[in-house]
């Protein structure tokens, strides 16, 4: 059974008359008429009465009108759904970030892609740090990360969207606390709080290389999974750490940010994506992306 059948019959149905069912469908009056005889031989019946001054439907072709109907209006709707999520205005895609470095640019992102694409369903990956999202991207388990210069990963494409400054977080009644600018190398006997070793943090990785650039590496007393706890911890007097400016927003009782001393040491947030991923909703969450989140002039 052919779609342009039911279309022809739901047609002739309505207008009950073969000359104007054939305008309607903009094709001639004969192939009309044989398409309906070929859908009555098909499903062996008959669902017009014809005459020479008129058309009528029989009960049987009553009985059919509906549930072609309604065939017709779920293609048309499915139709509709595939040319929707071809433009990307439906799908799923999965966003890999991590904790307080995102809580400027996430919000803007997601807000922005729900205005544009309400249909389209984003799955929130957190705790994913800056190795761990660009692995993800890589292998496929995520189609968008928020990472950090460097990338290098074959296949994987990345644009800029924020540039951050390493700053060092105290206790507000530690001695070093008076300064307006930190020294790193004036740190060498302070306790740590920082990120897991194994934890894929590039400012884990930035604090390490920061301090044995100063000649000496990092006592870590504790590890946290998240910038919120480890800030805490520094609150609470366990340490000091070093920690990005987009953390700033974190304010506790007991915690004072200073910048360090000498040229500042910058971080390149990013998003990355596989250059192969065919996924349109991807795309379209890009394209959003462009003008929410836009390179920063000073990259």
């Amino acid at each position: 059974m052919e779609l342009r059948h039911l279309s022809a019959f739901v047609a002739v149905a309505e207008e009950l008359h073969f000359g104007r069912a054939a305008r309607r469908l903009q094709m001639a009056q004969p192939p009309l008429s044989q398409q309906i005889r070929q859908l009555e031989k098909e499903l062996d019946v008959q669902l017009f009465e014809r005459t020479t001054r008129s058309v009528r439907l029989t009960s049987t072709g009553e009985a059919f009108l509906e549930p072609v109907r309604t065939v017709l209006a779920d293609l048309d709707t499915a139709v509709r759904a595939a040319r929707a999520a071809g433009r990307g205005e439906y799908g799923r895609v999965t966003i890999g970030f991590a904790g307080a470095s995102s809580h400027e640019t996430l919000p803007l992102l997601t807000r922005a892609v729900r205005a544009a694409h309400p249909g389209l369903e984003l799955v929130m990956k957190g705790q994913t740090y800056a190795d761990a999202a660009l692995a993800g991207v890589a292998d496929g388990s995520l189609d968008l990360g928020f990472v950090r210069l460097p990338v290098t990963r074959p296949g994987v494409q990345y644009r800029v969207i924020d540039e951050e400054e390493l700053l060092c977080a105290l206790p507000s009644d530690h001695p070093l606390a008076g300064l307006e600018r930190v020294p790193v190398e004036v740190l060498a006997e302070e306790p740590f709080v920082t990120f897991p070793a194994n934890s894929g943090s590039t400012v884990r990785d930035a604090t390490v290389g920061a301090c044995e650039a100063a000649g000496f590496i990092p006592r870590v007393v504790q590890e946290a999974p998240d910038s919120y706890t480890i800030l805490a911890l520094v609150a609470a007097g366990v340490g000091v750490t070093l920690t990005v400016s987009s953390c700033r927003h974190i304010q506790q009782n007991g915690l004072v940010y200073r910048p360090l001393a000498g040229p500042s040491i910058r971080l390149r947030a990013a998003l990355a994506w596989r250059t192969d991923n065919p996924s349109a909703a991807l795309h379209a969450v890009l394209a959003v992306a462009q003008s929410a989140l836009p390179t920063p002039a000073c990259h």
